[in-house]
Order: C-alpha cells, then structure tokens, then sequence
C-alpha cells in the first residue's frame, strides 16, 4: 500500500507537470502555425495584386488643387462604397470628411492617393486625371497621415528620413522641433539616434504619431491627407498632435478626416458622408444654420465632450 501511494505520487509530482508542460508547448506550436500560415497568406495576396495601369502619357499637375467628378468605387462589385461623388478642394484649402464608420470617408482618402482607381469617374489633381500623373510625381505631390502610423526598427533619425532620404541631420532635428517631438527625444538614451521599434524603445501611440507628423514635415509635399491624425493619442499627445499638424498644415491643400468634430470647425468646407454619398456640406457655421445632419452629430459630440469633462472634474 505505502508503495502504491509512493508510486502516485511520483507520478503526480513528476509526470503531471511534464504532461502539461508537453501539451501547453504543442499548444503554442498550433497557434504559431496558425499565426506563420495567416502572414504567408496575406504576403500572397499582397504580392499576387496587380499593380494599377500607368498612362504613356506623363503629366505634372498645375497646381494643388483637388478635385472629384461623379467618382463611384466598389469593393466586391455589389454595394458602391462611394456612389458617384463629387467635390472640389482649392489649392490652399482645407476640406474635412466627417460622418459614421463605413460612410467611406477612407475610401474617399485612398481614390484621391491612387491606392485605387474609381469605377467610374474621375479624380484631378492640379486639373490633371491623377492616372496621367507618373506615380513618383503623384507621390512627391502628397504627405499621408494615418490614424495606425507605425514605426520601423530603426533609428528616430532613420524612420523621420525616409520621407527623404538625402535631408541632412539638422533638417531632421528641424522637423522633429516642428512636430513637437522633443520631449519625446530628451527622454531617449540616444536622443535620435535611439532605435524604436521591434526590440527598441517603446513609443506611445501618440508619440508614434508626432514622430510620423515630423516625417511628412520633414517631405513638405503640398498636400496632405490626414486619416483620423488624434486618435490614438491621449489628453496631453493630443495637445502636441494638434500642434504639430498645425504646423504641417500650413500653406498645404488638406484632405482630413475625422471623428472629433473640435478638430475640424476651421476647415474651409466639410463633407458629410452618408452610405458613401456626400449628404451635406458647407463651412462649420453654415451646416449648424442648416439644421441637418451635421447639426444633430455636432449636439451629440458637444454633450459626450462636456459629460467627459464633467466626469474629470469629479475624479
């Protein structure tokens, strides 16, 4: 008996754990497997798409201007993400996107940057069809912005000089200044020669976005597109965000898009998108005059943020 509960015991205090130890390694074996075989296939789709047609003909546009005509695209062939939509954006202006999620104020955004072409219609860039314009051209013409900007492993230095790759270390300082990036850069134990990234020094979501402000700042093109710029960035990000895009925005033609309404009350015109259609649209004050579906999204937005602040104060 005293051996059989010896033998038990072993088992249990030796055996079990190794069990359990086997089973939870085939286990995360399984998941890599999973995770490998998932990347492979979405690096299949990527380098199985074919790249858009480029014209013979070779344009350089005329100015910064941006312009939509009766423009319709769709993803699988059914339902019109954008439903023949037309706007002009002038040379120098601001021009904000706003509306609920899957109104296609994204799709809007990447038409205009050609990472794709509409269905029908057309989109002018400085009176020019954007297809006629040599994509190294049409890519010097634009700065992009995005809400999920991520950096790579490398350097500050290296990952704000990709914007170009021939500007000197003081322009790249300049730029990092512009975008109220250093007190982000006197924290790093290299300054910007600190990598980030992949085993390097962990950046905040808005700290990443101040450091990809400062490489659009750093390309200067005319114009910019800004998807959602704030939205991973906290109360205090939020402030230097906004002062950075400030400053990159000056000068520029702006395309924005954006869900805090705050941001946006100074565009020269809003779009506001309904089931990929431009369903109003005017300056701030005259769309609250209008009484329409603006009016309703702005009252919503003004007694989230004033319930917010309220909320703050009592903590």
């Amino acid at each position: 008996m005293t051996n059989e509960l010896l033998l038990n015991l072993i088992f249990y205090i030796v055996i079990t754990p190794v069990i359990g130890t086997t089973l939870t390694k085939i286990m995360f074996m399984s998941e890599d497997s999973m995770i490998v075989s998932d990347a492979i296939r979405r690096i299949d789709g990527v380098l199985k798409e074919k790249p858009l047609p480029e014209s013979r003909i070779s344009h350089v546009p005329s100015d910064h201007s941006i312009v939509l005509e009766h423009v319709s695209y769709s993803y699988d062939g059914e339902k019109n993400a954008l439903n023949d939509v037309s706007l002009s954006i002038k040379s120098g202006q601001s021009a904000a996107l706003v509306g609920a999620s899957g109104g296609g104020k994204t799709t809007l955004a990447n038409i205009v940057t050609r990472f794709s072409d509409p269905q029908k219609g057309r989109v002018l860039i400085g009176n020019t069809d954007i297809r006629d314009i040599p994509k190294e051209t049409l890519m010097n013409q634009v700065s992009f912005v995005f809400q999920n900007s991520r950096l790579i492993k490398a350097s500050v230095l290296e990952n704000v000089r990709m914007a170009r790759p021939g500007a000197a270390r003081e322009e790249v300082v300049n730029a990092l200044k512009a975008a109220q990036c250093m007190d982000i850069i006197e924290k790093l134990p290299e300054g910007i020669d600190t990598v980030v990234g992949t085993k390097g020094v962990y950046l905040s979501g808005g700290e990443q976005q101040r450091i990809t402000i400062a490489r659009a700042i750093l390309k200067n093109a005319p114009i910019l597109i800004l998807d959602e710029a704030t939205a991973f960035a906290d109360p205090d990000n939020e402030v230097r965000v906004q002062q950075a895009l400030s400053a990159l925005s000056k000068g520029k033609t702006v395309l924005m898009i954006a869900h805090r309404l705050s941001s946006i009350t100074g565009a020269d015109c809003i779009y506001v998108m309904q089931n990929g259609e431009i369903a109003e649209s005017g300056t701030h004050d005259e769309l609250i005059r209008k009484n329409g579906m603006f009016t309703h999204m702005w009252k919503n937005y003004s007694e989230a943020a004033e319930w917010k602040i309220e909320k703050e104060a009592e903590l």
